[in-house]
């Protein structure tokens, strides 16, 4: 790639930002703040989907998809990224895996609010 003002511009910024998520404090704000948004999609998918009863099947298929996806992604790359003997997962990797124990756990809550 062509060293041009724009790379340089780009490149800089990212390592600006990484240098910025290196503080564990704001990967821990991040990761928190996926996991409330996964329970919030979950409230959401839970009342949006069965409001009508008709995409139930279609939308828990889609979520299972979903999930196990971001699993395998998330737990190759934590198998291939070594530093130091441990793994080392990315602030994107630890993002999604948040967002999906924050879904599943929502489901779960919505599952047990509609059984009692």
């Amino acid at each position: 790639m062509q060293d041009t003002r724009l790379t340089r511009l780009l490149n800089g910024t990212l390592g600006q930002f990484d240098q910025w998520l290196l503080n564990p404090w704001r990967r821990i704000s991040l990761v928190v703040m996926s996991l409330l948004l996964g329970n919030f999609l979950a409230g959401a998918v839970a009342t949006t989907a069965g409001a009508t009863s008709e995409w139930d099947i279609l939308v828990s298929a889609l979520m299972v998809v979903m999930t196990e996806t971001i699993s395998r992604f998330v737990y190759w790359q934590r198998r291939s990224q070594l530093v130091n003997g441990r793994p080392r997962p990315s602030i994107v990797s630890e993002m999604l895996n948040a967002m999906k124990m924050g879904l599943t756990y929502g489901l779960f809550l919505e599952a047990f609010k509609l059984g009692s």
